[in-house]
Parts: C-alpha cells; sequence; structure tokens
C-alpha cells in the first residue's frame, strides 16, 4: 500500500488561498488516479478534486475555478490549491490513491487514504 501524507493546512480568512501538499511513499507516476477529498463538520466525505495519470482533472461543481489539483511526479507529491475560500470550504482535507476498479474519480472507492489535514476558514 502507497502512504499518503498531507501537510499545510490552517486557519484563513474568507478569500485567502491555502496549498496543500501530500507526499506518496511511492512513484505516484504507477498510480492510475488521486483524489482530494474533504470532509465538513456533520457532514459526509466528499470529493473535491481528481486527476489521473494522463492528466486528466475532475472536480466537483462546488469548487470549479476555486481549487485547482497538481502533481509533482519528481517529489511524488500531490497538490491542491485553494483559492477565494469560503466558510464552507472549512473542513478536515484527505488525499487519496489507487481506485478500486469502476470507482468513479470523486467516488469513494480509493484503496489509500492519508490521516487528513485541517481547513478552517473564518467569514
Amino acid at each position: 500500500q502507497v502512504q499518503l501524507v498531507e501537510s499545510w493546512g490552517g486557519s484563513v480568512q474568507a478569500g485567502g488561498s491555502l496549498r496543500l501538499p501530500c507526499e506518496a511513499s511511492e512513484w505516484i507516476d504507477a498510480l492510475y488516479c488521486m483524489a482530494w477529498f474533504r470532509q465538513a463538520p456533520g457532514k459526509e466525505r466528499e470529493g473535491v478534486a481528481a486527476i489521473t495519470r494522463d492528466g486528466t482533472t475532475t472536480y466537483a461543481d462546488s469548487v470549479k475555478g476555486r481549487m485547482t489539483i497538481s502533481m509533482n511526479y519528481n517529489l511524488n507529491t500531490l497538490y491542491l490549491q485553494l483559492d477565494s475560500l469560503q466558510p464552507e470550504d472549512t473542513g478536515m482535507y484527505y488525499c487519496a490513491a489507487d481506485p478500486a476498479r469502476r470507482t468513479p474519480p470523486l467516488g469513494p472507492g480509493y484503496r489509500n487514504w492519508g490521516q487528513g489535514t485541517q481547513v478552517t476558514v473564518s467569514s
């Protein structure tokens, strides 16, 4: 199994930005797909953004135009750039890798998960 470690969450005011890295324990170019999920207090975990090995990206409607997912193959790191943050973006953000067969890009069927990093947006 690939180990995933998220970091650089934090507290920002509305309109601010954050960049979340997720370091993987193995070569990410061997992974078909990686994604970011988030879970707000009292809500279910939801898919935010996904990227496949060929660079195809998928975004949740709620974050299109405000968040960008990317990979750095040299550093084995997945990133999520969060811009124009709003209080409703508050939650624990998780990195995921290697979806099970027939899992949609933003579906929950990923085999490997990180421990998460907290993002808090104040108004």
